[in-house]
């Protein structure tokens, strides 16, 4: 291999899931443990991986999940390595142990298939956003992978007694045990959103974290409704 490229060459799979450089998720694959991966998301593979598009299981729960052409996720099994990105976005790869994650439908990379979700509503939400905002939830033991927008901020909501305010474009995810609730701003000048006049934000409190990307694009945003 040519001596300037061999530091990009992969090396052996230490976990089901891992990042390969900041955008790139590698993924161990083996007989029986499924994936769920957004559709589109797969750069390249070794080995033999096979692939359902909007599998039955995806129509069935993601049936309020509007995309234009159906549920986003594909399901792949098989042995080998994969390798999934999302044009360039950094890949966040968190091991869940018996917890959950409320996860914005457009930052879901991947996750293992025994893995427990759905489409849910956001509390709080609903008189801010016309008919709400809706989330991915994914709960139980196993691997999930999110991208951001550039490096995220995790933000530990039970370190005090105050409220974290978050811009619903820059969401990435929460802990579903945080309590959320809206809050409108009518200030021009609203220190968080970039629009001006009204702006909303949302407000988390309790124990658990906030994941945050730098990004506060709406472009990028997928809202999920009924």
């Amino acid at each position: 291999m040519n001596q300037q490229l061999a530091g990009y060459a992969p090396t052996p799979a230490a976990a089901r899931m891992e990042n390969h450089g900041s955008a790139m998720l590698k993924v161990a694959m083996a007989t029986g443990q499924d994936l769920f991966a957004r559709s589109g998301s797969v750069v390249a593979y070794e080995g033999f991986i096979q692939y359902e598009p909007n599998p039955p299981a995806v129509r069935q729960i993601a049936s309020s999940w509007v995309t234009g052409e159906g549920a986003p996720l594909m399901k792949c099994s098989g042995d080998g390595l994969l390798y999934l990105a999302d044009y360039g976005a950094d890949v966040v790869v968190v091991h869940l142990d018996n917890d959950a994650l409320s996860v914005n439908g457009t930052n879901v990379l991947a996750f293992d298939a025994h893995l427990q979700w759905g489409v849910e509503r956001v509390k709080g939400m609903a008189k801010f956003a016309g008919q709400g905002l809706w989330n991915v939830q994914i709960s139980g033991t196993g691997w999930v992978a999110l991208t951001s927008r550039g490096t995220p901020v995790v933000v530990d909501c039970g370190r005090g007694d105050d409220e974290t305010y978050v811009d619903p474009d820059a969401l990435v995810a929460w802990s579903p045990g945080l309590k959320v609730k809206g809050k409108r701003s009518f200030k021009a000048s609203s220190l968080i959103g970039r629009g001006s006049g009204e702006a909303y934000q949302m407000a988390f409190s309790g124990q658990g974290i906030v994941v945050v990307q730098p990004s506060e694009d709406s472009t990028d945003r997928l809202r999920i409704r009924h």
